[in-house]
């Protein structure tokens, strides 16, 4: 049995986890810890910090008035079926075009129901 040439592969295969890990890495150090200062003074920068909003739940249960203290006034808001704030979280730098992203908070009983990213 002839022996088939790994070596390309070999090669190929470690760019390709080189590259990932890279973008991983830049992408990661793009996420900061959520500073309500901030996020009322550098609107085109939220991006590097609504997924730490996100999964603190730091908003979970709070009224209205308390997360418009936190994170300023909204650019948009929703009375449809449920009271919701719409935040714009500016453009993150992206390998692809991606859809605008905006924070969507949700509220119910007065108080924030649920917290997520919704998209345009």
């Amino acid at each position: 049995m002839k022996d088939v040439p790994l070596k390309g592969i070999g090669k190929i295969g470690l760019f390709f986890l080189v590259a990932v890990l890279i973008a991983f890495i830049l992408l990661k150090n793009l996420e900061k810890p959520f500073n309500a200062q901030k996020w009322q003074t550098e609107p085109l920068q939220r991006y590097e910090m609504v997924n730490d909003l996100i999964e603190s739940q730091i908003l979970k249960g709070k009224s209205k008035t308390i997360v418009v203290q936190t994170l300023g006034n909204p650019d948009s808001q929703s009375t449809t079926e449920q009271e919701a704030l719409i935040y714009d979280i500016g453009d993150p730098p992206s390998f692809f075009s991606s859809q605008k992203e905006y924070l969507l908070i949700v509220f119910k009983n007065q108080q924030v129901e649920r917290v997520t990213l919704a998209v345009d």
